[in-house]
């Protein structure tokens, strides 16, 4: 993962994904970004995380290069190598 600053005390840190499209959960877990799979699922139902801005509650859904998430004031961005 590399991270770009945005601004000072932001960063958008960048994910390399190797195909598209990659289910949500699983970016949130390979990424060790949560714990594990469960908590990916669990943090999405909640509510917690954004994508492309917009409160995502779909565990599965279907992320592409050029998508964002935001997760505990963090924020990534997908792209393919």
């Amino acid at each position: 993962m590399v991270s770009i600053c945005l601004e000072e005390d932001h960063f958008m840190h960048m994910i390399t994904i190797n195909f598209e499209p990659v289910e949500l959960f699983k970016i949130l877990k390979f990424e060790s970004i949560v714990g594990s799979g469960g908590e990916a699922k669990q943090r999405i139902g909640e509510g917690l995380v954004k994508v492309n801005g917009e409160v995502e509650t779909r565990k599965s859904r279907k992320m592409i290069s050029g998508d964002t998430i935001e997760f505990e004031k963090r924020h990534y961005e997908l792209k393919l190598p």
